[in-house]
């Protein structure tokens, strides 16, 4: 396919286009979930073909809740997408997590509600092993390349996925507190399962916007808050997702690209032809 990449960039708040590009071209796609969030932009960058999408469509007004995910993991697996990073506005739940910081989670607590999370259904199962919802390896290498950024940067943490639109109360930061979580945002689940469902690696670089509403010497999170930050973070962003195409490796060292290899439990002889059809993308090749 014209434009196949193999790395794709999903941008969150405050991150609406990948400036630096060279020779884009932009792709209004359309998928059998829908259409995605916004058309998905193919460029150059460090001689990768690398895509972009913005979460929240151009101007930013989709919901968290009203993103279309599974469109938009769809789209970006259609183009050739391999790996996945998303880029994820987050309120931190630890001291030593502090606005202005980076966190490459390994961890994520889904608590969101009303999405769709997952591919499968209408007469085709499959359950798909996320006990280490982020790959390992290109999550090691996203953090490489933020850390030469001289940025600060975490390695590991929970990213907790509420509902949003709104912002916790304090009642509810300080719980998901007292559970143990590191970060909180409102993108990563169902994002990261369905990158997995699609088989391709996804990891999340997550900008500390404030300390949520928990914390009793910072001021409570707003929008102006996170925009701000977000702003100052831009550029290091861009800059990290330079080093990462730099030194991407070609080959991946995980086990993403079969992650259904052993999820599939349905008899294929009486999978509907529709939807064997409208799920060939992700599973063709272990029906053939």
């Amino acid at each position: 396919m014209e434009d196949k990449t193999r790395l794709a960039i999903i941008g969150g708040s405050g991150l609406y286009s990948m400036p630096g590009l060279q020779d884009a071209r932009e792709h209004d796609m359309d998928t059998p979930f829908g259409k995605p969030s916004a058309p998905v932009v193919v460029g150059t960058l460090e001689n990768q073909r690398v895509a972009f999408l913005a979460r929240h469509g151009i101007g930013h007004h989709i919901t968290p809740t009203e993103v279309n995910y599974r469109a938009n993991i769809y789209a970006l697996k259609s183009l050739g997408a391999e790996r996945i990073v998303s880029i994820s506005a987050c309120g931190s739940l630890r001291e030593d997590y502090a606005p202005g910081h980076i966190v490459i989670p390994d961890q994520i607590f889904d608590h969101s509600h009303g999405r769709e999370r997952s591919f499968f259904g209408e007469g085709m199962v499959a359950h798909v092993g996320v006990a280490d919802p982020f790959c390992r390896d290109l999550s090691k290498q996203t953090y490489e390349a933020v850390k030469q950024t001289n940025t600060t940067v975490h390695s590991g943490g929970t990213f907790i996925t509420i509902a949003g639109p709104r912002f916790s109360t304090k009642a509810e930061s300080n719980t998901f507190r007292s559970w143990g979580m590191s970060i909180i945002g409102m993108t990563a689940s169902p994002e990261a399962f369905l990158a997995r469902e699609a088989e391709i690696c996804y990891a999340t670089m997550a900008h500390v916007t404030d300390y949520d509403v928990w914390h009793v010497s910072a001021e409570p999170v707003t929008v102006e808050m996170i925009i701000q930050t977000l702003n100052k973070n831009t550029q290091i962003a861009q800059e990290a997702i330079r080093n990462l195409v730099r030194s991407l490796s070609a080959q991946r060292d995980c086990d993403c690209e079969n992650a259904l290899a052993s999820a599939l439990i349905t008899n294929p002889a009486v999978i509907p032809a529709e939807t064997r059809q409208k799920l060939d993308l992700l599973v063709g090749k272990y029906l053939k």
